[in-house]
């Protein structure tokens, strides 16, 4: 089996799992949108994935982002059928690292401090970029993980009022790893929690329609959740060295 058709079948049956899990929560699947994590996954895998009609690729790393872009450019180059991917970023995000995503992705899914938030502000209007963001949250207290505390929340929301040029579409988890997906659950609903209750706040700048949340091991369970976004790697790519 090539690589290629691997990639499709994986895809298929990640696409599968979530239309299974949408009809389980009485949910519509276009409501769920895929995002395929292809942090370490070469150019080529993911010029694959979008031939099987994937679009939505999600970066962890500032440098490797910056580099993948090229790389990937170069090669739909020469396969101009295929459209453009949608880039998110969902790693750990510091200010020195803003400048190789800010204005580059379509979402960035792990604001979570002012600095950062002002980082961004700054590098977006220099290139004249409106930036789509998501506040990360630490909803599990843990203390070696990225992500804001509940507590800080409101801060940073409303904080986003004072940045034209960044917008707050919801909020991001990632819970403690277990094997085990329904030990996501109370992650998961704790986020939806705090989706709702600021929700009904109006704040400038500020629509929380998302919920990003959601891995290869517990996607149905996020779903069953109210999870909008879900990134998803190991299931379409393979296990990374």
């Amino acid at each position: 089996m090539s690589r290629a058709t691997e990639i499709d079948q994986n895809l298929n049956e990640v696409r599968t799992r979530i239309a299974k899990a949408c009809q389980r929560a009485g949910r519509a699947l276009s409501d769920v949108r895929l995002l395929a994590v292809s942090k370490t996954v070469a150019p080529e895998d993911i010029v694959a994935a979008m031939a099987a009609g994937q679009l939505d690729f999600a970066e962890n790393y500032g440098q490797e982002f910056r580099d993948k872009v090229v790389a990937v450019e170069a090669l739909l180059s020469v396969q101009p059928s295929l459209p453009k991917p949608r880039w998110h970023f969902i790693g750990p995000l510091q200010t020195n690292k803003v400048k190789y995503v800010a204005g580059k992705t379509e979402t960035i899914h792990t604001v979570a401090d002012l600095g950062v938030l002002a980082e961004v502000e700054r590098k977006c209007v220099a290139a004249g970029k409106i930036q789509d963001c998501l506040v990360q949250v630490n909803v599990a207290g843990e203390t070696q993980k990225s992500g804001l505390f509940p507590g800080s929340l409101p801060s940073l929301l409303d904080a986003f009022a004072t940045y034209p040029h960044c917008r707050c579409l919801g909020l991001m988890v990632i819970p403690p790893y277990d094997p085990n997906p329904e030990l996501s659950r109370p992650h998961f609903q704790a986020l939806r929690r705090l989706r709702d209750d600021h929700a009904i706040v109006s704040r400038l700048h500020v629509d929380l329609r998302h919920l990003s949340m959601g891995m290869s091991h517990d996607v149905e369970v996020a779903i069953d959740c109210g999870a909008t976004l879900v990134r998803v790697g190991t299931a379409i790519f393979g296990a990374r060295s």
